[in-house]
């Protein structure tokens, strides 16, 4: 059996594009069997079919694993692996009923998001407030060291970026259950 590997980097704000494309992958012969550190995607071949994946975000899962894999194996979701707190899932289309998710309900899909803040977003605010913003300015106004503020800059602005990011979509969520 054939295999390949195809590297891949998804944000943690993009966990449904990494669904999408795991699914269009298996529909082009290729199944998901694992992801490696940074962003290899490992696939065998096979004969093609639709089938959905599913992410879930729940790092305290781990802890009581037995159980959080068996409820979604009740549901008929097969478990695949953990990476990086995210846990792999997937359910031939055929079983579906629809556009069928490891998500009932919007509430559920904001609690996952809001553990993605606590386990991602919030230490990276911290570095920024506590480490990254003090040195930016001690670089622009003390030591006058440009280069470095720069970098300092830049770094910064991807992690405003992020956070941006990161809550339009908890806001389209929040406004999609409202409705």
């Amino acid at each position: 059996m054939k295999e390949k590997t195809v590297f891949r980097i998804f944000t943690i704000y993009e966990h449904e594009k990494e669904q999408d494309y795991l699914r269009q992958m298996h529909r082009s012969g290729w199944k998901f069997c694992l992801l490696t550190f940074p962003g290899f995607y490992h696939f065998e071949e096979c004969e093609p079919e639709d089938v959905v994946y599913q992410l879930d975000y729940n790092p305290e899962g781990l802890s009581h694993k037995e159980e959080y894999v068996k409820l979604f194996e009740d549901c008929g979701w097969e478990y695949l692996q953990d990476f990086a707190g995210y846990s792999y899932f997937r359910k031939p289309a055929s079983e579906t009923a629809g556009a069928e998710e490891i998500f009932c309900d919007e509430d559920s899909r904001l609690q996952m998001l809001g553990r993605v803040f606590k386990g991602r977003l919030l230490p990276i605010f911290i570095i920024l407030v506590g480490v990254m913003l003090p040195q930016l300015l001690l670089n622009l106004f003390s030591y006058r060291d440009y280069p470095a503020a720069a970098a300092i800059g830049v770094m910064t602005a991807l992690c405003i970026g992020a956070f941006i990011r990161f809550a339009w979509l908890y806001y389209t969520v929040k406004t999609r259950r409202k409705n």
